[in-house]
């Protein structure tokens, strides 16, 4: 019988036969496998922005940003239409929030005004001046104003002090005194969640059954949520809601 030369074939005939093999001198062990790892991509830095701008959500790109008060607050004008919108946020919120409802009210063709406010003072006469400053715009016509929560609230006062041009009211999660409600002669809409502890359904049904002079009075009610003014538009109501503003505005916009 002929002599099995090297270890080389001592390794082929026992893995041949099924057994098993292990390094020995000579022999050449394969290299150990390294797994594959996908690396993860960096994450895409944010835009910093540097001009003019309000709270970093509008920018010069969106319209035309203006500042007011003796702060230098910012605002912006955005849009082309003939009816104007002012949107006044509530306290300690800012305009970002609102950007649904603005960038839908544009694309419907309306001209939105949204501004930048010190919250601790109450909203009512910048409202107005926001509205003045919005209605010398050349080609606005008539306004709406929307607010929420206490702007929702300080609605009334504003619109009543703007006088004729005022096309109607938005309100979400406002607690508009009944007594102000019942000066309403114009379209009112209603909106908040049932179980908000302000501005929800308990403090939107009183406003709602005193408005009896409001040539249309409107009521929207979200069941089972507390989610406060803005804040409507991140939940999965947001569609329901922002077709509700927009459908009544364009029925009573003149």
């Amino acid at each position: 019988m002929r002599k099995i030369a090297g270890t080389v074939g001592l390794v082929v005939v026992l893995t041949a036969c099924g057994g098993t093999v292990s390094p020995s001198a000579g022999s050449v062990a394969a290299p150990a496998t390294t797994p594959t790892t996908t690396p993860t991509p960096s994450p895409t830095p944010t835009p910093k922005i540097t001009g003019p701008n309000v709270s970093g959500c509008f920018t010069e790109q969106d319209g035309k940003i203006f500042t007011h008060g003796e702060n230098d607050l910012p605002g912006v004008i955005t849009g082309s239409g003939e009816v104007g919108v002012v949107i006044t946020y509530e306290r300690n919120g800012n305009v970002c929030t609102w950007r649904p409802l603005s960038d839908r009210l544009v694309a419907a063709g309306y001209r939105v005004l949204l501004y930048a406010r010190d919250s601790s003072k109450p909203p009512e006469d910048v409202t107005v001046a926001m509205a003045r400053r919005l209605a010398k715009e050349k080609g606005v016509k008539r306004l709406f104003f929307v607010g929420g929560s206490i702007a929702a609230t300080t609605a009334p006062l504003a619109a009543r002090k703007l006088g004729g041009r005022t096309a109607g009211i938005v309100a979400l999660s406002g607690a508009i005194d009944p007594q102000d409600a019942a000066r309403i002669t114009v379209p009112l809409l209603q909106i908040g969640t049932e179980h908000d502890g302000y501005g929800g359904a308990e403090d939107l049904q009183p406003a709602h059954d005193a408005a009896t002079k409001a040539p249309a009075n409107e009521l929207m009610i979200v069941k089972g949520e507390s989610t406060h003014a803005s804040g409507l538009f991140r939940t999965p109501h947001a569609a329901e809601a922002l077709d509700r503003i927009l459908t009544f505005m364009n029925r009573h916009k003149g």
